[in-house]
């Protein structure tokens, strides 16, 4: 383990990321930054000028031969504070962990992230939302950084919130940090509400102990990818050691260390049958991360796969 000699921020070389993924599925790492601070943050991306930066690897597919650059993991950033019914909660905190938190505290707004694999940086930069709720809806301001403006703040107003978006990732800006405020609601009735969206979880969506990385792809306007694939008969598709998840069209499952390469060929059979039988070009909501051989970059050029 090396450590950059300013902050002393954990840095480990040839790091293998694939336990720390959704999916389950990663080779190594060049070089792999631990942050527990803003300031930790920025002194790795300052140095390490092209590192890509995950919170949770929740939605995103890391090339079983590895990356060869730097990856910031925020995940160590995990701070929660609570004033009265005001939250600010790091980049690196986990959905649920947040959910339950606050809801301790008799405070409404979190109850669609108890069955969320990814962090709060990840749900904000994509607006994630759930069972009528969205991560936007009680957000005030967030922490960001960009490598031309350093560390700023944004009003709810000026980061352009839509379905699954955000000004973000058209303009590669980083969450650090979310402020919100939630409503007061007796904390019997929010657990109520946190347990019916763990059961509906349950039906409509795999365990967060069965390898997965989310949906795969986004809903087409004024359709749902999952009754377009199901449609199809996608729920009996397979490619090696990866299938789509039999309760759900729209998830593909790790089931037999399946590899990178595996999964985008899966998504592939998913993607070209519902475009013959429906001329609809699903796009993905997996990105991914690393190394591609020939085959890799061929299936990423067509499903459009950042």
């Amino acid at each position: 383990m090396m450590r950059l000699s300013a902050l002393q921020v954990e840095c480990v070389e040839n790091f293998n990321v694939k336990n720390l993924t959704s999916l389950k599925i990663g080779g190594a790492v060049a070089r792999c930054y631990f942050p527990k601070s803003v300031d930790e943050f920025v002194e790795v991306a300052q140095n390490e000028g092209e590192a890509k930066i995950f919170g949770n690897f929740s939605n995103t597919l890391v090339s079983s031969d590895g990356y060869d650059g730097a990856v910031i993991v925020t995940s160590k950033m995990d701070g929660i504070k609570i004033d009265g019914t005001k939250v600010f909660a790091e980049c690196g905190v986990k959905g649920p962990k947040l959910s339950q938190t606050v809801a301790k505290q008799g405070l409404s707004g979190f109850e669609f992230m108890i069955g969320f694999p990814g962090s709060v940086g990840g749900n904000v930069f994509m607006n994630a939302s759930a069972h009528g709720q969205c991560i936007s809806d009680k957000l005030v301001k967030v922490v960001c950084f960009s490598k031309e403006k350093g560390v700023f703040e944004l009003t709810k107003e000026e980061m352009g919130f839509d379905y699954r978006t955000s000004r973000c990732q058209a303009e590669s800006i980083v969450i650090l940090g979310a402020e919100f405020v939630l409503d007061k609601k007796n904390p019997d009735e929010i657990q109520k509400k946190m347990s019916e969206n763990l059961e509906f979880r349950k039906s409509h969506q795999p365990s967060l102990a069965l390898p997965n990385c989310g949906s795969v792809f986004r809903n087409p306007e004024g359709n749902s990818a999952g009754k377009l694939l199901e449609s199809i008969g996608a729920k009996e598709f397979s490619q090696g050691g990866v299938k789509v998840w039999e309760n759900h069209a729209n998830f593909i499952v790790n089931t037999q260390n399946a590899t990178s390469e595996q999964v985008l060929g899966l998504m592939l059979k998913m993607f070209d049958g519902v475009k013959k039988r429906y001329n609809i070009e699903l796009q993905p909501e997996v990105r991914y991360l690393g190394n591609k051989n020939e085959n890799e970059v061929r299936l990423c050029g067509i499903l459009n796969v950042k």
